[in-house]
């Protein structure tokens, strides 16, 4: 007690601590000696004196057993009392009402304009992680003396979350850790597991880190984090109390135990309270609550087990635990039991014998097997190799209850002990086993998984259907959210290993203390394996016989070598016709086998049909051959960046093999690397993880490890675009798929695009017809042997609906082989006796290989070229022939101005002769009267003729006219 002057009440030199309240006590540092001492602290440090003096404390290595407290005052060892627990040299933390002191929560990577911040949330039993794409930390910091370890229980069922575990000492220096210690395993929806990581002496700082791949859009499951141990503490100096709805009777107690149903406690109890009446409550639950009045919400139906008679009774049970009151105004009463009612037998036919259910098991016909496989369509008991339960992250009471319940022509989902619990069923299948009569398929179908489901929800149910194969890893297959129509939904298996299919349905995956929800519920109405190993038969199939020539001829079924069909005539093994497979789930008669499409091959086996990297294509009387073997070899495409709403930056990566390897394997392979990572050191087989893809075209998702923290970049979300080679052809459509070429920018070439169609038949949610794809290949001289990759800019992810997807691929190696119609010929000038001609490609050249130019040759020729010689003369001939006709028509006109100037002459003379009735002839007359010439006149005397006209000398000429008979010019 500190007495002290009002006005004086800061000298504390006059206070004495009197109390041991006013103190607590503390040990110093550990020396080099591994010594320490005690040390009285004071509550208010400036309140108090005349503290008790320092004492050597314990050794640095003490530490008491779990169930003890160091009591400071004496430095003993002392049990808790009743009510609380203590772990003795440990921590531990199992309250999340509230994020413990000492942890802290650190968010990065936000989008400064999005509230509230990401963080790990408490949820009362347990600690849940961000649902974003932040990088979110719960960071601890602790200091050992010793060395000790960190273990922790865990659910991680969402594998589109990142999630480590890390340990940093005081430099904030990783320390070393394997694999398997820092990347945590992925748990199945609802199922807890454990990790634990070894710690060494000295200040360790833990980690766990979250981080959310939000590229679908889709709400991811949270981590949840619960009962955090931390050992090598060298001592505690407390009990912890018990939390509220949890006790501890006896003292000493290193843990709590939750108070059962229809009890409750407060902080600290060392015993549970029961309810008052018309009150109930939870185990683990802090008060009770009044009890609602029953209604048909709080019961359900079931049909028990066949009995010897094969007969079964519908029953109606209450809800467990009951919560509701029978005998109240408004509440309804549980119904009778039904009568028994006739069914068929409920047990498995024996080996070699059949039945649909309706009739005795019968045995198969000689020629014919039994076609093994799972098939239930009748729920009146659970079958032995299915299993149901029920798991809740918050409520253990649901661990024990059923999680689905058989009905008749179906099996349904139960009504569980909460809204939120995780509803369970389960099939495991041994393995698969190929029938005599489809061991000539050789295909990568081993069996398949058939089931017929509806969902019926008022809230944001969701049904998930898993595999884990070979009880390594559960994967989700497909998941479907709210109501659903009557559908069915088939899935291959392409391994032949043990696996185990499970359907988890939750109503709501919000934890709510009122029940909304509990007529929601999925339905299964049907479900079918094939090809299982220890599987019934439901029918029979024609099996192939033994040849007539073995000495082992009979009905005996036999298998078929690959690639051979079963002949409905005689029932014998036949070889599939060149370039066919085997399509379908049958061999039996030749129309199993379907041909390839065009452009397309099969492979040996049969199995699959694809391209050799050929093509040929005639058009106008011209056949174009392709050659495209420089792009047989896989291909990517990385697409992005881009951006989800927060920021995170991710790409889409193809890989793509055109032709693939032969048929041996389609050659494109995508593969996450989120969870098993430290399974994956050893990458010699692909093939037994089961998130790898093999496939003509597949498709992952990368997040680049800069800015993130990750040692690697994350691929994630592999799926197959392109199980199986359609064709190859020019045409825009083949079997339904549409290339839609007008995505992409036109071919304006003369060589057509070749378009290469593939499809993937798994159905999704959203393409429940599977996916296509489809690649077109362009000529395209300015591009490399190789080509470059792209997809429409209208569908930057190359996809417009989600289901078919498109790439162009342009390349030298697209254009055709060259041929004669692709050069063209030049003859040189004659030059010295010697002409030379020379050979070149049309341009654009849009051809590649093939033939080559004709060399450069030379050849003798003639200085005047023929074509000149015959130039020159036909020159001459025509030169000849115009001054010829010129001298003709001279000559004639001569003649004319001849008698013209006669005529003019005459009519000056004295000879009476009549008038002309006209003095020339008119245009195109020819002349009636014939000049005679008496003496032959030289050329000079017809020119002095015409000069001198009158003169005396004249020459004798005769006309013959009708007004005299001769006239002479003398």
């Amino acid at each position: 007690m500190c007495f002290s002057i009002g006005w004086c009440i800061d000298l504390c030199v006059f206070c004495m601590c009197v109390l041991q309240t006013d103190y607590y006590y503390q040990y110093t540092e550990c020396d080099s000696t591994g010594s320490r001492w005690r040390v009285a602290i004071p509550i208010n440090p400036s309140s108090c004196s005349n503290l008790p003096p320092p004492i050597r404390g314990t050794d640095c290595s003490f530490s008491c057993p779990a169930g003890k407290f160091l009591e400071m005052t004496t430095q003993q060892c002392t049990p808790c009392v009743a009510g609380s627990y203590s772990l003795g040299s440990g921590l531990r933390f199992d309250q999340w009402d509230a994020i413990p002191a000492g942890f802290t929560s650190l968010a990065s990577f936000l989008d400064p304009g999005m509230q509230p911040f990401s963080s790990w949330t408490p949820q009362g039993v347990y600690l849940e992680s961000n649902r974003d794409e932040c990088t979110v930390s719960l960071v601890y910091a602790v200091h050992l003396e010793k060395q000790g370890s960190v273990s922790f229980t865990y659910q991680y069922p969402d594998n589109n979350i990142f999630f480590e575990f890390y340990v940093q000492n005081e430099q904030c220096q990783e320390m070393a850790q394997a694999d398997d210690q820092k990347w945590i395993k992925v748990t199945n929806n609802g199922q807890w597991d454990s990790h634990t990581v070894n710690l060494k002496s000295g200040t360790n700082i833990l980690y766990w880190r979250t981080t959310g791949i939000l590229v679908g859009g889709k709400v991811v499951k949270p981590v949840l984090l619960k009962n955090i141990q931390i050992e090598g503490v060298a001592y505690t100096s407390e009990c912890f109390p018990c939390r509220p709805g949890w006790f501890s009777s006896a003292p000493g107690s290193s843990s709590c135990q939750p108070c059962a149903s229809n009890t409750f406690s407060i902080k600290g109890a060392s015993s549970c309270t029961t309810c008052p009446e018309h009150y109930y409550s939870h185990e683990g639950w802090a008060e009770c609550k009044v009890r609602p009045p029953c209604s048909e919400k709080d019961y359900f139906q079931i049909h028990t087990a066949c009995d010897s008679e094969g007969k079964t009774q519908v029953l109606y049970r209450w809800v467990e635990p009951k919560i509701c009151v029978e005998n109240i105004t408004g509440a309804v009463e549980l119904p009778v039991t039904g009568q028994r009612d006739n069914d068929s037998t409920c047990l498995p036919c024996p080996p070699g014998t059949h039945s649909n259910g309706t009739y005795v098991c019968t045995k198969c016909p000689a020629g014919t097997e039994p076609v093994l496989g799972y098939e239930y369509k009748w729920w009146n008991v659970l079958p032995s190799n299915m299993k149901t339960s029920c798991f809740n992250v918050g409520n253990s009471k649901c661990d024990d209850m059923n999680g689905w319940e058989v009905a008749g022509d179906h099996i349904r989902s139960g009504a569980g002990s909460s809204d939120n619990d995780y509803l369970i069923l389960s099939l495991h299948v041994p393995g698969f086993k190929v029938p005599a009569s489809l061991s000539g398929m050789t295909g990568s179908e081993f069996g398949s998984i058939t089931f017929v489901f509806e969902t019926i929800c008022t809230g944001d149910c969701e049904l998930y259907f898993m595999m884990d194969v070979n009880r390594k890893s559960t994967t989700v297959v497909e998941s479907w959210e709210g109501s659903k129509g009557k559908q069915s939904y088939s899935h291959s298996m392409t391994r032949n290993d043990s696996v185990s299919y499970t359907w988890a349905f939750q109503k709501t995956n919000h934890a709510l203390d009122v029940r909304h929800y509990v007529s929601d519920m999925v339905k299964l109405y049907s479900i079918s394996v094939t090809n299982v190993l220890d599987g019934v038969a439901s029918s029979c199939r024609a099996c192939a016989l033994v040849p007539q020539n073995s000495q082992q001829a009979g009905s005996s079924c036999v298998p078929c070598p690959a690639g051979f069909y079963i002949d409905r005539d005689t029932n014998r093994c036949q070889e599939c016709p060149p370039n066919t497979h085997l399509a379908g789930r049958h061999t039996y008669g030749q129309d199993a086998c379907v041909a390839c499409g065009p452009g397309s091959i099969s492979n040996k086996e049969h199995s699959r049909c694809y391209s050799d990297c050929s093509f040929s294509h005639t058009e106008n009387n011209r056949t174009l051959t392709f050659d495209l073997s420089s792009l047989s070899t896989p291909a990517s495409l990385t697409i992005g960046p881009s951006f989800t709403s927060k920021g995170t930056k991710y790409f889409h990566l193809f890989n793509i093999s055109l032709c693939g390897h032969e048929g041996a394997t389609r050659g494109a392979v995508c593969t996450d690397n989120v969870t098993d990572v430290s399974s994956k050191d050893d990458q010699s087989d692909l093939a037994q993880f089961v998130n790898s893809v093999d496939s003509f075209i597949c498709q992952s998702t990368i997040i680049p490890k800069y800015g993130r923290g990750f040692r690697m970049a994350i691929s994630s979300q592999s799926i197959s675009l392109a199980d199986a080679f359609i064709g190859a052809t020019v045409d825009s459509v083949l079997d339904g798929v549409n290339a839609k070429l007008e995505l992409f920018p036109e071919n304006v070439k003369d060589v057509p695009d070749i378009n290469f169609f593939y499809r993937s038949m798994q159905a999704t949610a959203s393409c429940d017809q599977g996916r296509s794809s489809v690649i077109t290949v362009r000529c395209n001289p300015k591009k490399s042997e190789r080509g470059e990759l792209s997809v429409p800019s209208s569908c930057p992810a190359g996809t417009c609906d989600g289901c078919t997807f498109h790439f162009l691929w342009e390349s030298a190696s697209a254009c055709p082989h060259c041929a004669e119609d692709d050069y063209h010929r030049i003859d040189g000038a004659c030059k010295g006796g010697v002409q030379e001609t020379l050979f070149l490609w049309n341009e654009p050249k849009l051809c590649t290989k093939g033939v080559s130019l004709p060399p450069r040759s030379s050849s003798p020729c003639e200085v005047i070229a023929l074509w000149l010689k015959v130039g020159v003369g036909g020159g001459a001939f025509v030169a000849v022939l115009l001054i010829s006709l010129t001298c003709f028509f001279w000559k004639k006109n001569k003649r004319l101005e001849y008698k013209y100037s006669r005529l003019v002459m005459s009519a000056n003379k004295e000879c009476d002769l009549p008038a002309a009735d006209s003095c020339a002839l008119a245009e195109g007359e020819e002349p009636d009267d014939d000049v005679v010439y008496t003496q032959k006149p030289s050329l000079l005397g017809k020119l002095r003729a015409i000069a001198n006209k009158g003169g005396e000398s004249c020459e004798s000429v005769q006309l013959n006219s009708s007004q005299c008979d001769r006239w002479v010019l003398g």
